[in-house]
C-alpha cells in the first residue's frame, strides 16, 4: 500500500489518516482537496505527501482517464460534512455523483476504494444502527445524510458493495477538526466555552422520557478511527459497508463532564432551548453496532470517552500545536 489518494486530505478525517499513514512509513500520497476557504491548509502542517490537486482538477482527470498518478487506493474522504446543508444540488453533487464516478473509476482499474458513509443514514434510530439492515427502510433525517444514503444504495444495487469498503462513521471528535466552526465537536465547543466563560450550554431535551443533556450518541476518537481504517485498508479480503463507532452510548452530559475533568475545573452545564429548525432532524439516540465489524477481525482498542477526551485536550487543545504532526 504504498501509493494511496486521499480525498478531503486537508480534512478533519482526511488529514488524520494521512498522518496515520506517515506513521505506517507511506508519503507517496497524493491529496485532493479544496484550499479556497478556510484554515483547512494547516491541518497539512507537518504531513508529509507527494502531491496536491484541487478536487476539480482530480475529477476532470477521472473523467478524461488523464490521472498521472497510479495508486494502490484510494481513500476518499471528501464530501460536504454539514448536516445543515440545505443545497440538495450541492450535496448531489459533492456527496453522490462524485463518489459514484470515483468508485467506478476505482474498480474498473483494480485500486482498493474506502469511502465515508455516514451515520446520518440512519435518521432516527427507528430501524436500529445495525449495518446489516435492509438499506431501503432507512429514512435519513437530513440532506446530508440521504446524501450518503443514496451512494450507499447505489453501491449496493450495482454490485459495487462486494469490492469496495463503506464506513458509516458516528460521532467523530480529536485534532484536525479545528476548521470545522459549527460542524466542530461539542469536545471543542465545550473547550472553548470552558475557557471563555466557565461554564458549558447544552440543548435541552424535548421529549419526555430523556431529560436534559441525556440525549447519547456513540462518540469515537478520530485517532482510533484511523487505527481501524489503515487495518481494513490493508486487508483486501474485506468489502462491505460497516459501522465505525465504539458501540457505546453516552450522554451528552458524560461528555461535558470529561471537558471540564480535562481542564481540572468543577462542571458548569447549561442547558438552553434547541434551536426550532433543528428539531425535527434531531437524533436522541445513536450507537453503533459493531460486531460486523468485530468478526472481519480489525483490532478493537478503542479509548474510553475519558481517556480519548483527557488526550485531545491537553496534548492538543490545551497546546501550543494543535495539529496532528
Amino acid at each position: 500500500m504504498k501509493k494511496v489518494i486521499v480525498t478531503g486530505g486537508a480534512g478533519f478525517i482526511g488529514s488524520a489518516f494521512v498522518w496515520k499513514l506517515n506513521q505506517e512509513g507511506i508519503d507517496d500520497i497524493l491529496i485532493v482537496d479544496d484550499l479556497s476557504v478556510g484554515d483547512e491548509w494547516k491541518n497539512l502542517r507537518g504531513l508529509r505527501f507527494a502531491d496536491y490537486l484541487h478536487k476539480d482538477v482530480f475529477l476532470k482527470s477521472v473523467l478524461s482517464d488523464t490521472l498521472e498518478y497510479a495508486p494502490r487506493a484510494i481513500v476518499h474522504m471528501g464530501a460536504c460534512s454539514s448536516t445543515t446543508e440545505r443545497n440538495a444540488d450541492y450535496l448531489m453533487e459533492n456527496n453522490y455523483r462524485y463518489t459514484c464516478i470515483l468508485a467506478r473509476w476505482a474498480v474498473r482499474r483494480n485500486i482498493r476504494f474506502l469511502y465515508a458513509s455516514s451515520a446520518a443514514t440512519y435518521g432516527d434510530g427507528e430501524r436500529g444502527f445495525s449495518d446489516e439492515v435492509d438499506l431501503s427502510l432507512l429514512r435519513p433525517l437530513n440532506m446530508y445524510g440521504l446524501s450518503k444514503h443514496l451512494f450507499d444504495l447505489y453501491a449496493q444495487r450495482s454490485g459495487l458493495l462486494s469490492q469496495i469498503v463503506g464506513l458509516k462513521f458516528f460521532n467523530v471528535f480529536g485534532p484536525n477538526e479545528y476548521h470545522k466552526g459549527d460542524m466542530a465537536s461539542v469536545v471543542f465547543k465545550a473547550f472553548h466555552q470552558i475557557n471563555n466563560t466557565g461554564r458549558v450550554q447544552l440543548f435541552k431535551s424535548h421529549r419526555e422520557n430523556i431529560a436534559d443533556g441525556e440525549q447519547t450518541r456513540d462518540f469515537v476518537y478520530v485517532k482510533d478511527c484511523v487505527d481501524a481504517m489503515w487495518w481494513i485498508l490493508s486487508h483486501g479480503e474485506v468489502n462491505g459497508l460497516f459501522n465505525l463507532g465504539t458501540g457505546e452510548a453516552r450522554s451528552w452530559n458524560d461528555l461535558v463532564r470529561a471537558v471540564f475533568a480535562a481542564t481540572g475545573r468543577p462542571s458548569q452545564i447549561d442547558y438552553i432551548e434547541m434551536p426550532s429548525a433543528l428539531r425535527e432532524s434531531y437524533q436522541y439516540n445513536t450507537r453503533a453496532d459493531v460486531e460486523r465489524l468485530k468478526k472481519t477481525g480489525c483490532p478493537w482498542h478503542f479509548r474510553t470517552l475519558e481517556e480519548a477526551v483527557k488526550d485531545y485536550v491537553v496534548n492538543y487543545l490545551c497546546a501550543r500545536e494543535q495539529y496532528l504532526s
